[in-house]
C-alpha cells in the first residue's frame, strides 16, 4: 500500500495510490483522522485496507500536488555517515554510536515541487536516503523487534548546504535551510518491504548518476538506529529517521558538484520509486 498527502485544487488532503490514481481518504477519515499522521497515530492501516478493497481511484495523481507524505511529524532525525564509503571519501572516520542531527518539516518539500537553494550559499548539495517512518509509540525498543515498529518506507533528500554546514562542529546550520531538502513521493507500507537493508538507492543529477549503492551497506542497520534513538527519545507515529547517505555526494567529487537553478534531482529506492524535485533560486529580501 502507498499513502501520501497532497493538495488539490488548493486543499490539503491524504489518501493511496490506486494504480494512476488517488483514493482519497480525507472525506472518509477527515473527521477523525485530519492528516495521515493522525491516521498513524490511531493505527489506521487496516481500516485503510478494508476501505481500499474493490474501490477506484476517485481522481489521476496528475491532478494532485505532492505534499511530503508526512507533513507534520513532530521528529525528524537524520544519521550521517552511515555508509562506509561515503565516511573514505569526505576523509572521515566512522563513529562508534550514530551521528544524529535533527531536520524540521519547514526544510522539505513534497515529489514535484521545487527545492530552494538559499541566496547566502551556491553549496546546496543532493544526498539521496532511505527514511523510515515510524508507525507506533517507540520507547527503548530492542532491535530484535524494531521493525515491527515501523509504518512504512520513503525517499528522502537531505539537502545539504556545504558551507554553512561548516560552520560548527554541528551540522544543523547546514541541513535545516527552509525547502532545502525533499521526502516522497508517498510511504510505501512495511508488509511490502519485509527487509530494508536490501533495497538499491541511487541518485540522479540532470540524468547523470551521482549515487548508487545498497541499503545493506548501512554502518548501523535500522533496527540498530530504532534501538539507539528511541533508548534516547520516545518515537511516535509519524517520526521520520533519514538513515543516510552513500558516497557520491557533490562535495567530494572532482571537482566538486553543487546544485543550480534548473538543475533536476532524482532519487530512486527499489520497492519504493522515485522523488523528483528541480532546483531554484531563493530571491533575497528587497
Amino acid at each position: 500500500m502507498k499513502l501520501l498527502s497532497f493538495t488539490r485544487n488548493g486543499s490539503a488532503s491524504f489518501g493511496a495510490v490506486l494504480g494512476d490514481g488517488v483514493f482519497d481518504l480525507q472525506p472518509r477519515l477527515g473527521a477523525r483522522y485530519p492528516t495521515l499522521r493522525f491516521a498513524l497515530v490511531a493505527d489506521a492501516q487496516e481500516e485503510i485496507r478494508r476501505l481500499l478493497d474493490g474501490a477506484s481511484p476517485d481522481f489521476a495523481l496528475s491532478e494532485i500536488s505532492y505534499l511530503p507524505p508526512i507533513p507534520d511529524p513532530e521528529k525528524i532525525i537524520c544519521v550521517g555517515r552511515n555508509y562506509g564509503e561515503h565516511v573514505k571519501e569526505g576523509n572521515n572516520a566512522a563513529t562508534e554510536r550514530p551521528m544524529l542531527f535533527p531536520r524540521y518539516p519547514s526544510a522539505h518539500v513534497g515529489h514535484g515541487q521545487n527545492i530552494v537553494r538559499p541566496f547566502v550559499s551556491d553549496r546546496l548539495d543532493y544526498e539521496g536516503e532511505l527514511a523510515c517512518v515510524i508507525g507506533r509509540y517507540a520507547r527503548h525498543v530492542p532491535a530484535s523487534r524494531a521493525l515491527e515498529y515501523i509504518a512504512g518506507y520513503t525517499c528522502f533528500n537531505d539537502g545539504s548546504v556545504r558551507d554553512w554546514q561548516k560552520h560548527t562542529h554541528q551540522l544543523m546550520q547546514g541541513k535545516t535551510f527552509w525547502r532545502s531538502g525533499a521526502i516522497g513521493p508517498w510511504i510505501v507500507t512495511a508488509d511490502e518491504i519485509p527487509d530494508p537493508s536490501a533495497l538499491n538507492l541511487s541518485t540522479k543529477v540532470n540524468g547523470a548518476e551521482m549515487q548508487n549503492s545498497s541499503t545493506s551497506q548501512m554502518i548501523f542497520d535500522i533496527p540498530y538506529l530504532i534501538e539507539y534513538i528511541s533508548t534516547i527519545i520516545d518515537l511516535q507515529p509519524g517520526d521520520i529517521i533519514a538513515t543516510g547517505t552513500p558516497e557520491g555526494v557533490g562535495l567530494h567529487r572532482k571537482p566538486p558538484v553543487f546544485l543550480k537553478q534548473g538543475d533536476v534531482v532524482e532519487i530512486t529506492l527499489s520497492s519504493i520509486g522515485t522523488l523528483r524535485n528541480a532546483v531554484i533560486d531563493e530571491r533575497p529580501p528587497a
